[in-house]
C-alpha cells in the first residue's frame, strides 16, 4: 500500500510538471484575437460601474472576436485594465460555462475610477493575486467571493496572470508566473505610490505568493512616497507554494525587515497538512512548501512523535509572521483553498483582512507564532457555503 501511494504521488508529480500537455500557440493569430477595437479601450469610454463593481488588471490575451469578450490563457503583449462582476453560468454551444461580465477601461480612466472609489471609502484597497490552475472565470469567482465574504470597505482588485487552468500545466504556469514578475511589480509599485492609497491589503493564493513577496520587496526599495513608510502593511498568503527555507532565509532582509515590522507590517500564512496540491509540489521541487507543515527533517519529525505531538513543521518564528494551521478544518478534494471553503477558516480570514492579529477561535501551540483552527461543533459542514458567502453556481 505504501509503495502504491508513492507511485501515485510520483505519477501526479510528473503530471503536475506539465510533461503531458505542453502549451501551444493555437490555430488563431494572436493579433486576430485583439483586432476588434473593443480590445483597446478608448479614453472617456463609458463603463457601467454599478454593474461591474470590481476592478481587474491582467496580462492575459483577450479574445474580442465574439459578442462576449473573454480572457485567454496566452500571454498578452500589454497589460490591460478593466471592471468586472461575479461570473455567471451561461449556455455556450450547448454547454454550461462560466463567463465573467467585464469591460476594458482606458488605463488613465481606470486609475481615476479607482481613486474615486478609494476616496469614498477609507483609503484601503484589497489586491488579490491568484495561483496555479486558474482561468479568468475561476479567479474572478474567488475575487468576488472575497469581496462579499469580507465586506471589504474599499475597492477590490484582481490581478490575473495567464495561468492555464489545467492540472497538467503546472510547469507552464510557473513559467508564465515568472514571466509576469515585472508586470506585477510595476503595477504594485504604481498602486503603492498613489498618495490616496492609505493601505493595501495583499491576498495571494498558492503560486501567487511567488509574485507577491519579491514585488513587495522591490516596492519598498524604490517607493516614491514622501513618507517612505509604505502602505503595504497587511499581507495574507493562503496555501503559499513557495520554498519554505528560501522564504525563511530572505524574508527578514526586505519584506519583514525590522523597520517594516516596527511600522506595522504583518504576514499571515494559512497552511494545511492535508493540502494535496502542495504535497505534490514538494515532490516536484524536492523541498517543503511554505503552505504545508511537512517535516523535511525526519529527526525533527521523530522528536515530535516521541513527545506525542503531531508531526508538523512550520516556518521559523520570525517577527511579523503568524501561521494559522487549517489542517483540522480542511475542505475540498485537495485542501488547497480552505480560506474560501471552510467556515472556520473563512471566519479567521475575514478577521485577518480586517487587520486583526488575534482571534479567540485560534488554539495556541508550543510555538508562539503558530495557531491551529479546530472544528466548531456549532458550525456543521453544511454551513460552510453560507458562512464563506460562496456562490452556489
Amino acid at each position: 500500500m505504501r509503495l502504491l501511494r508513492h507511485l501515485m504521488v510520483a505519477s501526479a508529480a510528473l503530471a503536475l510538471a506539465g510533461c503531458v500537455t505542453p502549451v501551444k500557440y493555437g490555430k488563431v493569430r494572436h493579433a486576430d484575437y485583439v483586432a476588434d477595437p473593443r480590445c483597446t479601450a478608448q479614453p472617456g469610454a463609458t463603463v457601467d460601474e454599478a454593474a461591474l463593481p470590481l476592478f481587474f488588471v491582467t496580462s492575459r490575451l483577450p479574445d474580442c472576436r465574439s459578442d462576449n469578450i473573454s480572457l485567454l490563457n496566452h500571454r498578452a503583449d500589454t497589460v490591460r485594465f478593466g471592471r468586472f462582476a461575479k461570473p455567471l453560468e451561461m449556455d455556450i454551444a450547448g454547454k454550461k460555462k462560466l463567463r465573467t461580465p467585464m469591460a476594458f477601461q482606458n488605463e488613465g480612466d481606470w486609475w481615476q475610477a479607482l481613486q474615486a472609489e478609494t476616496d469614498r471609502r477609507q483609503g484601503r484597497v484589497l489586491l488579490y493575486v491568484h495561483g496555479y490552475r486558474e482561468t479568468f472565470e475561476t479567479t474572478s469567482k474567488d475575487a468576488a467571493q472575497i469581496a462579499r465574504m469580507t465586506g471589504f470597505d474599499g475597492p477590490v482588485i484582481e490581478y490575473s496572470w495567464p495561468s492555464q487552468g489545467e492540472v497538467l500545466k503546472y510547469a507552464v504556469d510557473e513559467t508564465n508566473m515568472y514571466h509576469d514578475v515585472r508586470n506585477f511589480r510595476d503595477f504594485l509599485r504604481t498602486l503603492a505610490d498613489r498618495p490616496w492609497v492609505k493601505e493595501i491589503v495583499v491576498v495571494s493564493h498558492s503560486l501567487g505568493a511567488r509574485l507577491v513577496i519579491p514585488a513587495v520587496g522591490t516596492v519598498d526599495r524604490v517607493s516614491r512616497r514622501a513618507d517612505r513608510t509604505g502602505n503595504i502593511s497587511n499581507i495574507i498568503l493562503a496555501s503559499p507554494d513557495i520554498d519554505r527555507e528560501t522564504f525563511e532565509r530572505d524574508i527578514v532582509d526586505e519584506v519583514l525587515s525590522p523597520d517594516r515590522v516596527a511600522q506595522g507590517r504583518h504576514i499571515t500564512i494559512y497552511v494545511s497538512s492535508n493540502d494535496k496540491a502542495l504535497a505534490v509540489s514538494r515532490v516536484v521541487h524536492g523541498y517543503p512548501r511554505l503552505g504545508s507543515p511537512y517535516c523535511f527533517d525526519p529527526f525533527e519529525a521523530a522528536d515530535l512523535k516521541a513527545k506525542g505531538l503531531p508531526e508538523r513543521c512550520y516556518a521559523a518564528a520570525i517577527p511579523g509572521i503568524t501561521v494559522v494551521d487549517t489542517s483540522e478544518v480542511s475542505r475540498g478534494q485537495t485542501g488547497h483553498s480552505n480560506f474560501l471553503r471552510s467556515a472556520v477558516a473563512c471566519r479567521d480570514f475575514v478577521d485577518a483582512v480586517a487587520g486583526k492579529r488575534t482571534r479567540p477561535d485560534r488554539v495556541a501551540t508550543r510555538l508562539s507564532h503558530v495557531f491551529w483552527l479546530k472544528p466548531d461543533p456549532a458550525v456543521p459542514k453544511e454551513a460552510d457555503e453560507a458562512i464563506c458567502n460562496r456562490d452556489p453556481s
